[in-house]
């Protein structure tokens, strides 16, 4: 009867943190940290955009990554102005632990200054994407 009950607690708490996982994956969101960071050209390894740049971090084992390689490249060819810009989290680890960076990909929404406004941990929808660029430009 033990070995029940702990069954049925696990397999509500592997619930819970999944369900709470699919919630927050890809959402473009505001940490409050964030707010004061600021990237350069030299730290990226590629030009802002004129009005906002969509940073991607990614590895190369990552499926995910491509998908949101073809959202953000398509957002940045829409939108004048806009530049997208991917990092190879492998080989900028101290980029990587100074943003808090865990997982791939990570996007983040650069205004045109290189502040950082919005982040997300996953794959984004291309809609959130353009309401985070409204608020960056």
């Amino acid at each position: 009867m033990t070995g029940l009950v702990v069954c049925v607690v696990v397999l509500a708490l592997a619930t819970t943190f999944g369900l709470l996982r699919v919630r927050r994956d890809g959402r473009l969101r505001v940490r409050t940290k964030d707010g004061a960071v600021r990237l350069t050209e030299a730290e990226l390894g590629g030009a802002l955009g004129e009005r906002a740049t969509l940073v991607q971090f990614s590895t190369a084992f990552c499926q995910p990554c491509r998908a949101t390689r073809r959202v953000l490249a398509e957002v940045a060819g829409m939108v004048d102005g806009v530049t997208h810009v991917e990092v190879d989290a492998e080989e900028r680890l101290e980029l990587v632990r100074r943003l808090e960076i865990l997982r791939t990909p990570t996007v983040l929404v650069l205004d045109a200054g290189g502040r950082v406004v919005r982040r997300a941990a996953g794959l984004p929808r291309k809609a959130d994407v353009i309401a985070a660029l409204g608020r960056a430009v």
